[in-house]
């Protein structure tokens, strides 16, 4: 998968994972075709991934947050109005915009743009006119608490 395969998946997903396990896709996995069993770091194809993970997690189109489970988590552009619309149900760390580094130095770097600071207008406009319960079916959340 390239990188325009890599933010496909992002798009009809809506919600995927980096590479943590959970209850959504895991983006490294579609990226290698197969199953990653430990760090994908140590996966032969991992400068692959990791050049791929860099367009899609650059992608203006593409939240990178800790929506499910805290973990690194992307959400197409497409749900951010579901999540700004059920932005109540999560905490502020879930739905920070996060962004990591590394630096020329090589020290890995995380920062965060707090909620709702990255949510434009439209994005806004657009979850108040969505219900709740369409919301979370959107998130594949329906019937949570």
């Amino acid at each position: 998968m390239n990188a325009e395969g890599a933010l496909a998946f992002v798009r009809n997903h809506g919600v995927v994972l980096v590479s943590a396990r959970g209850r959504v896709p895991r983006l490294t996995e579609a990226i290698a075709g197969k199953p990653v069993k430990g760090s994908w770091w140590a996966h032969p194809m991992s400068r692959q991934i990791y050049s791929i993970l860099q367009v899609v997690t650059d992608s203006p189109d593409v939240l990178v947050c800790r929506l499910v489970d805290g973990k690194v988590t992307l959400v197409h552009r497409r749900l951010w109005p579901a999540v700004v619309r059920c932005a109540h149900r999560f905490s502020p760390r879930q739905i920070a915009r996060v962004r990591e580094e590394h630096t020329p130095s090589g020290r890995h770097e995380t920062s965060e743009v707090p909620y709702p600071e990255w949510v434009s207008a439209e994005v806004k406009e657009a979850a108040r006119r969505i219900t709740e319960e369409d919301a979370l079916r959107s998130l594949g959340m329906a019937g949570t608490a």
